[in-house]
């Protein structure tokens, strides 16, 4: 099953992802996890990521595309869920195309709706275990006490430098602007289906495995 999750900065994709990939052995394909993973890989790719990212350029489209072709062609486990990408129109077409090329479809496409008043409130307390990944918020689920996280006893707490109220709002302008069209997109090929993404964690969890159940 191939899938891709759809929502702002802070909607919860990564938790969701995460959650997807440890239950139904499925494969995250973040955007930013490939580009760092090929930088130090020393594959011809990776070089050139290496070499674009050493300069300040930003990546291309076909760079990516081609990040997520060496995915596809390696261990397709429970499939794949496409996180952070595609951003645009124009890639979702590519993706579309190299899906086909290599004889794979997608599933579907869940969108995490957000309210963004609230949005903002959840990321600006946000962090996460430098060691894992798991997630947390000072209101919501405060850094443990005792200063390790409860998934893999890491004690390192970290922050996004981005993760503030005025950063957040110039990254959601970016997301409305070019991404949110995807939706209109996903939705008119039949594909898209919606949850609530600032449900509790366990009820958008429910609500996507019913989705992909179905």
């Amino acid at each position: 099953m191939n899938i891709i999750l759809l929502g702002p900065p802070g909607a919860g994709k990564g938790t969701q992802a995460r959650y997807l990939v440890d239950t139904r052995n499925m494969i995250q394909l973040s955007t930013g996890d490939m580009l760092r993973e090929a930088k130090d890989s020393g594959t011809e790719m990776g070089k050139i990521v290496a070499d674009v990212m050493a300069r300040g350029d930003l990546v291309t489209d076909e760079i990516v595309i081609g990040l997520i072709r060496e995915k596809l062609e390696g261990d397709k486990a429970g499939g794949f869920i496409f996180d952070g990408f595609p951003r645009t129109l124009a890639q979702a077409d590519a993706l579309a195309e190299l899906l086909e090329e290599k004889g794979e479809k997608l599933d579907a496409v869940v969108e995490m709706q957000v309210d963004d008043a609230a949005l903002v409130s959840r990321i600006t307390g946000r962090s996460t275990c430098g060691d894992c990944g798991e997630v947390y918020h000072d209101e919501t689920k405060p850094w443990p006490a005792d200063g390790k996280c409860t998934n893999c006893g890491g004690t390192t707490q970290k922050r996004r430098a981005d993760d503030n109220e005025d950063s957040l709002k110039q990254r959601l302008m970016e997301y409305y602007k070019k991404t949110s069209p995807l939706i209109g997109y996903y939705y008119a090929k039949g594909q898209l289906s919606s949850v609530d993404g600032l449900g509790e964690i366990d009820g958008v969890r429910a609500a996507i495995s019913a989705i992909l159940d179905a």
